[in-house]
């Protein structure tokens, strides 16, 4: 009892105190947040002018930095506030969610905008809306910011950036706090956020300042911020606040690609492994100017497959369709499964234990559990369980949802490799170079990489060039750079790398300071989660925030990355319909602010139109042509136009120079120059069928308008056919030619009579008569000069003849009397006739080109 009584009271007193302590807690969190009238206090900062003294406490013999026991305090209220209030998405969710979301989209909303309130009185409105956790712990960070504490002034600055913790979003108390930040200490983080600030000038916090924003990220840079490390390579790249200088860009990028490389062979064996989240906004709804009118999905882009296809089918229906066919028996369908799950996709997170999974259970199929074959009559089955085993030993391999065992992944490896799997021969490749639960063998890890390289398999290309490329020799390097190249064509990371040191530094080839930025900048693209806010942009995107998801895109697109330029460019652009409603009577909630910044728009058009994006290139001269964000500039407009179709044959951009033709607006007015542009751009794309038939209907009538009232507009003119004008060489070669090709050059095909049609020969009904006309006229016009050549070529001989006879009778004048008279008469000359008969000596000669020659 004793016992017991003791415990009890020690229980009642620990009861008291936890109940004490819980109490005061309680009050404090109340009474120091709320005045009086239940609105909160202001912080001591505000009160008082003069800031505090730093408070320095002594602890373990260290100093503590002042105003740590208010930063800590202040995490110590964010934290709980957000566990007990998770951020909502804004994403409607379930079906009475979505359908309300779209039946409150199609109803009119009235907006009314009131007089602009001051800006002390929007401050006290913001400090009102805060709850009382979030305004306790701003007052204890503001406490510590003024006495600089770095980590009170950080976290007030991204609250204000963020929007973190319900906070709202002032982007001018940002840059401020960001900067007294960079000012302090040189923090990287600040200096590059500084720096981003002056790029972009959002939110109205700062004017747009290019050399000022080179400067801060310049400081970041040195101070190790790999982001801007990246954003000064492509301003120094693509000339941005600065003269172009490739070989500043290339040092910046190599420091950037060194970095991506390491965190890529940091990983488990064969490096880290993600699902990348770049992706343009605009190609959800078909480009920029939507399905069939953008470049990206019209012409030799458009999605030619057929309506039973999968092609236009979501994610969601994919797999409900292989699952169905895997519950069926179907084994490809199953590894499909297997294949999506381990390699994730935009919208599907990897899932190791699901791909394991359907794996095995193709595995099974083929092998029993001590590695004997089962018989089966299934075609293909051997091929498909070899991947899965090579799949399923790349995972054991590396302990991806699984332990990493060395043994079972050597196992599933050789039972790949005997039926040639190349993921299996470059998994035993890697195992024997590394000597992962073997002895090192580098001669065998040789001939598995070669085996695996032949089958276009890019890592076992790029591991036997790395393996060749220490060898050293110029041979090695050619071989070396050729499988580089060959694995450059998957976009593997390693392999860009390996270019890029090869180029930079000019071995075995000449160097190239241009191609070598290039190689450096995909290899720091590559490296997304390290060095990209794609995720966090696509997160914020799908759950309705834009603003942040754009302030995210923003930040890819300042470090160079074309696809955050094309969605910063997307978001801003608000040309996206020609039948804009007027804005009180829209079907859709005003834009933000933030997101009306035509300018800024027409900075992302165009570097994302100089990183080779062709919608991009239309929409500068979209900009250009009506004054959206800068003054109305035609000729730039059609500089545009012309550049995005004279190599990739934009039909949107034919259309419109077609349009500037017609209407003289920045171009000569010229109808029969506006119908041949209409003409390529309905050559260049099918589906421009119907404006372009309309646009050429009122073209047609213009034109005729024009040449009735004798207009100065050059009209349409129909151009008439060429004729061939056939030389002397080509109307004997068609003499001699066969009949059928003859026919065939007249434009007549084989098949130009019907099946039941007689014999040629049988009825004649005048199809042939044309053809044998020119053909006996031809054949009379060759006669005829053949007739001429031979009249010129007696003409010729008896020329030659008579002048023969007049040298003979000059000799015989000067020969001496008394030669004369013992020389015997010379008897007459026969006639040879007109040609030298054979067996003359002159017959040669006559043969060779003609007597005398």
């Amino acid at each position: 009892m004793k016992y017991w009584g003791k415990r009890l009271s020690f229980l009642t007193f620990s009861l008291q105190i936890l109940l004490a302590i819980s109490y005061a807690k309680i009050q404090d969190d109340t009474e120091a947040t709320f005045s009086a009238e239940g609105s909160p206090k202001p912080s001591i900062a505000a009160q008082s002018p003069t800031p505090e003294q730093p408070i320095r406490e002594q602890e373990d013999g260290r100093r503590r930095i002042a105003g740590t026991e208010q930063v800590d305090k202040a995490l110590f209220f964010l934290r709980r506030y957000e566990r007990l209030n998770p951020r909502p998405s804004r994403k409607p969710s379930g079906i009475l969610g979505t359908a309300g979301h779209y039946v409150s989209a199609l109803l009119p909303r009235l907006y009314i905008q009131g007089p602009p309130e001051e800006a002390s009185g929007i401050e006290a409105k913001e400090h009102k809306q805060l709850p009382g956790p979030v305004a306790e712990a701003v007052r204890l960070l503001e406490e510590a910011a003024q006495i600089n504490n770095p980590d009170a002034i950080f976290l007030l600055a991204e609250m204000n950036f963020y929007g973190n913790y319900t906070h709202p979003r002032r982007y001018s108390e940002a840059f401020r706090r960001y900067h007294q930040l960079a000012s302090l200490d040189g923090n990287s983080s600040a200096q590059h956020m500084v720096g981003f600030l002056y790029a972009t000038g959002i939110g109205g916090a700062v004017e747009r300042d290019q050399a000022k924003a080179l400067l801060y990220h310049t400081f970041a840079a040195e101070g190790g911020n790999t982001r801007s490390e990246m954003t000064v390579a492509f301003r120094y790249h693509t000339g941005i606040g600065v003269a172009r200088n490739c070989d500043v860009a290339v040092k910046h990028y190599k420091k950037v690609a060194d970095r991506a490389i390491e965190w890529f062979r940091s990983g488990p064996p064969g490096g880290m492994a993600w699902v990348s989240d770049s992706y343009r906004l605009a190609d959800d709804d078909g480009g920029v100017y939507g399905e069939g009118a953008s470049y990206s999905s019209s012409g030799q882009n458009a999605n030619k497959a057929s309506p039973n296809s999968d092609a236009h089918a979501a994610l969601d229906d994919v797999l409900e369709y292989l699952d169905l066919m895997s519950r069926k028996g179907d084994f490809k369908a199953t590894f499909s499964l297997g294949r999506i799950h381990y390699d994730g996709q935009r919208g599907l997170a990897r899932n190791m234990k699901s791909a394991k999974w359907y794996f095995m259970k193709v595995a099974k199929l083929y092998w029993q559990r001590e590695g004997r074959i089962v018989e089966s009559d299934k075609a293909g089955l051997e091929k498909v369980a070899t991947k899965a085993a090579g799949y399923l030993g790349r995972m054991f391999m590396r302990g991806e949802g699984v332990e990493q065992n060395f043994d079972k992944a050597r196992t599933w490896f050789e039972r790949g490799v005997k039926s040639g799997d190349a993921g299996s021969q470059y998994g035993l490749g890697l195992m024997n170079l590394e000597g992962l639960g073997i002895p090192k063998n580098t001669i065998k890890a040789t001939e598995y990489f070669k085996a695996a390289a032949e089958q276009d398999y890019s890592p076992a290309q790029v591991a036997l060039g790395a393996l060749y490329l220490d060898q050293g020799t110029p041979s090695d390097i050619s071989v070396a750079n050729r499988y580089f190249e060959l694995a450059a064509r998957y976009s593997h990371i390693e392999a860009f790398y390996f270019l890029a040191e090869l180029i930079d530094q000019g071995i075995g080839r000449d160097r190239s300071c241009g191609l070598a930025a290039a190689y450096y900048k995909n290899v720091a693209e590559k490296a997304e989660p390290l060095l990209s806010s794609f995720a966090e942009a696509n997160q914020a995107y799908e759950e309705g925030d834009h603003e942040l998801a754009m302030v995210d895109y923003m930040f890819a697109a300042e470090q160079g990355y074309e696809k955050g330029q094309a969605n910063v460019a997307y978001m801003l652009d608000k040309q996206k319909s020609r039948l804009a409603l007027p804005s009180w009577l829209s079907f859709s909630s005003p834009r933000p602010p933030l997101l009306q910044n035509a300018a800024l728009a027409l900075i992302y058009w165009t570097r994302s139109a100089k990183q080779s994006n062709i919608d991009s290139l239309v929409k500068m001269g979209d900009y250009y042509l009506e004054g959206i964000g800068t003054q109305m500039d035609l000729d730039k407009a059609a500089s545009c136009y012309t550049a995005a179709c004279e190599y990739h044959q934009s039909a949107q951009a034919l259309y419109n120079l077609a349009w500037m033709h017609e209407n003289g607006v920045g171009l000569t007015q010229d109808f029969h120059l506006a119908k041949r542009y209409y003409d390529l751009a309905l050559e260049t794309n099918e589906e421009a069928y119907l404006p372009v038939t309309l646009s050429l209907l009122k073209l047609r009538l213009r034109s005729a308008w024009n040449t009735l009232t004798h207009g100065r507009i050059n009209s349409i003119q129909d151009e008439p056919a060429p004729k061939k004008q056939w030389s002397m060489s080509e109307w004997i070669s068609n003499f001699l030619r066969d009949d059928h090709l003859y026919y065939g050059d007249n434009g007549y095909d084989d098949n130009y009579l019907p099946e039941t049609d007689p014999m040629p020969g049988g009825d004649v009904d005048g199809l042939y008569e044309d053809i044998i006309d020119d053909g006996i006229l031809e054949s009379i016009i060759i006669l005829g000069l053949a007739a001429v050549l031979v009249v010129l070529i007696y003409y010729r001989q008896q020329h030659q003849l008579a002048h023969r006879r007049g040298e003979e009778a000059a000799r015989g004048q000067q020969v001496d009397q008394a030669a004369q008279d013992g020389q015997r008469q010379q008897p007459p000359q026969e006639d040879r006739g007109v040609f030298p008969q054979p067996g003359d000596p002159e017959f040669g000669q006559w043969v060779a080109g003609g007597v005398g020659h």
